[in-house]
Order: C-alpha cells, then structure tokens, then sequence
C-alpha cells in the first residue's frame, strides 16, 4: 500500500501495490483546475557516476487502475499477474547524469516517483498488482541495489508531495513544487554532512540500532532499515519499546491522557484511562468511543496492528496522536496530546531513536521518520493547489 503507515502490503518480498496514498488532500474538486500532467524536473546533483534509473508507478486517479507512467506522462496500465510473481514491463526511463537534469511529465497519480543508482529495480506483478521492493527480506531481488523514492498525489486539488524515510533512509533527495506566483516550496534537503552524520549516528546508538544498516557485499552502505521492518528482519529487538509502553499504561491507569486530535476543532477532546490492558477512551459525555490494547513496538512503529488508524473521525486522529506520542515519547512528559513542541521530542532513552536521528540531520528539522510524523506538521511535505512544476533533487551522499 503505498502509505506512510506500515501496511501489511509491505511486510514481505511478495508486496502488492494497493490502491491509496495517505499524502492525497482533499476529495478533488469537480471541476479539474489542474492539467492531466505536469513537469516534473529531476535534477541529479548526487556526485555519483554511472546511470540513473527512474520510475513512476501508481494509480490512475480516474479510472483506479494501477499502473506506471513514461517520461510523457502516458499511462501504462499492469498486465495480469501471475503466481509465481511475473515480471513486470520495463517502466524504467533513463535519468539524468550527474550535475544534469531531465524534465518528464507528472500524471494524476496517487503513487511513488522511485530512483535507482547504477541498476534496474526488479518489479514483478502478482494476481493483486505490483510487488514493489522489500529490502528488509534478505531475498528480495532488490536488496543490493541502492534506491529511494518519493511519494505523490496529483489530483485536481492540487500536488503533495514528501520525502519519505517511514521505510529507510536511503540515497539523499528533496522535493519541491512551483507556484504560480512566489519561490519554489522546497523539503527534505540534509544539513551539511547529514548523511554520513545519520549513519554515524546510528552506529553509535546502543542497543541494536546500528544493526538497522544494510550494506552491499562490498561494504557500501545502501540504506537503514525503519526500526518496524528492523524488528521484522531480526535486526532490532522486539521488545525495544515495552519499557516506554509499560511506564504510559501505568501512569494513565490512575491519570488521564487527554486528546485534541484536531488544532482547529480545540473543543473536540477525548479522555483515555487505562484498566488493565486496555486503554479506554471517552467523549466529553462520559461514553467510550474506542479502545486500544497495550501496544508492541511494532505497533508503535508502524502506526498500525494494535494501533490501527482507520480513516474516521474519532479512532484514526485518536490512534494519529497516540502513535506519535509513541515514537516521540511525550506520553509521559504532557497529559495533553498532541505536544506541538519539537524541543520536547525524543527526550527519553527509550525512543524511535531512528526518526530522532533523522530529524536531527534535516536542514529544516522535518522528516517523515514514522507513520504518522505529519501530527503537528513535523513532515517533509510540500504542497500547492495550483502546482506549475514539481522537483526532485539527487543530492550529495558526502
């Protein structure tokens, strides 16, 4: 599923491309104000020699069908799938050399822009759509290749776009989009020696986190897993979390944790009391709206399984502010959640010390390090409802 949550569709080698993207905005206008394509400038700024490979794969906004995209911005919908997966056409267009740029045309998608460095990605299609790459399975035909992507929605509402690190932190890039008026809404650049600095980071951190970097054969470093496909492949303690876990349950089993998921409705709040394994949440009338058994780390990680956010008004925003109270560890610190504050971030031990060390490393502090880093506006998300041109920029590993 291509969403900043940890979806199941992205557990295993044999991943199938869903329908849905949580960057999408608003349900699209009637009539469309936007052209069916827009250019879409990369620019490969990244230092390194050797082939740039690029992709467009998602889905059609208005047939639903799923797909890829060539450099014109035509669709190409998948053919059948088989199982065994078959491979996929050859949506690869040829990007830019370095200090290059190549400009092709953005379709109304709901997808992903992916990059590769020096070689193919392998994409095959199963009987329910596109298996994308799942780098923490150490058989994926994917797993030596170093790769990122970014994720889009254009529709007629407009363009989002991020820099997404909820699944690993990769080949450095930024996003941006033109208005029609004004400077270019840019995110997701590194401070000076950022990507070196994450990694060192990383290899200093106790407690299993350093083994989240994969490498090539070679020892060239492709990529940090995100801690949720870190527990999934063995590399990081299951139970990283449950002493942060443990001490929330025991401190709002004789307090309440109040929630306003919403900043613009500051009257809409919900009370949460735990009794036993379950925290119960109320509404300001007294009645339980929805509950949550006490999470794993997994679940915190990936905003998901016992933290399940359904795309409703009360137990979604609810589980939203609970998954990054989580992953930020203010649960214990501020009874009133969301904390709007980034100083008060990841001051625990016990915390997603990945999406700590990401955000420490971003120029403008912001960073999709987990599902749901968007509580607050903490992500690396640029948006325009009359978007011009879209960006990305291959930037330098040093």
């Amino acid at each position: 599923m291509l969403a900043k949550r940890k979806a199941p569709a992205l557990l295993a080698s044999a991943v199938v491309l869903a329908a849905g993207f949580s960057a999408a905005g608003p349900t699209p206008h009637a009539e469309a104000a936007i052209p069916a394509t827009i250019p879409l400038e990369l620019k490969n700024s990244s230092g390194r020699a050797g082939q740039v490979y690029i992709y467009t794969i998602g889905t059609e906004l208005s047939t639903g069908r799923q797909g890829w995209a060539d450099a014109n911005g035509t669709f190409h919908a998948w053919p059948a799938g088989a199982n065994p997966p078959s491979p996929a056409p050859d949506a690869s267009i040829a990007g830019p050399a370095n200090g290059q740029s190549k400009t092709i045309r953005m379709p109304k998608f709901s997808g992903r822009v992916y990059f590769s460095y020096g070689q193919k990605l392998v994409f095959k299609l199963a009987p329910g759509g596109l298996v994308q790459p799942a780098v923490q399975n150490p058989s994926d035909p994917n797993r030596n290749i170093l790769f990122n992507w970014t994720e889009y929605t254009l529709n007629d509402s407009g363009l989002w776009i991020n820099s997404t690190q909820v699944d690993m932190f990769s080949a450095p890039y930024a996003v941006g989009v033109r208005p029609p008026t004004g400077a270019i809404k840019t995110t997701g650049h590194l401070k000076a020696g950022g990507y070196n600095g994450f990694y060192n980071a990383l290899r200093g951190q106790p407690g299993g986190w350093a083994n989240l970097i994969q490498t090539r054969p070679d020892g060239t470093v492709l990529r940090a897993l995100a801690p949720g496909h870190g527990i999934e492949a063995g590399a990081l303690p299951a139970a990283v979390m449950n002493d942060y876990v443990n001490r929330v349950w025991s401190k709002y089993a004789t307090s309440t944790l109040t929630v306003t998921p919403f900043a613009n409705e500051p009257n809409n709040k919900y009370f949460g009391r735990v009794s036993g394994n379950v925290m119960n949440f109320t509404n300001s009338s007294g009645a339980v709206v929805t509950s949550f058994q006490k999470p794993d780390s997994d679940s915190v990680f990936g905003c998901y399984k016992l933290l399940d956010a359904p795309n409703d008004r009360v137990r979604g925003p609810i589980s939203r502010t609970l998954c990054a109270g989580f992953n930020r560890s203010t649960l214990l610190t501020n009874a009133n959640q969301p904390d709007a504050s980034s100083a008060n971030f990841y001051k625990d031990a016990v915390t997603n010390h990945y999406s700590r060390k990401i955000h420490a490393q971003m120029a403008n502090g912001k960073a999709y390090g987990f599902a749901f880093d968007d509580v607050g506006a903490h992500e690396s998300l640029v948006h325009d409802g009359n978007p011009q041109q879209a960006y990305i920029t291959l930037d330098p590993f040093s």
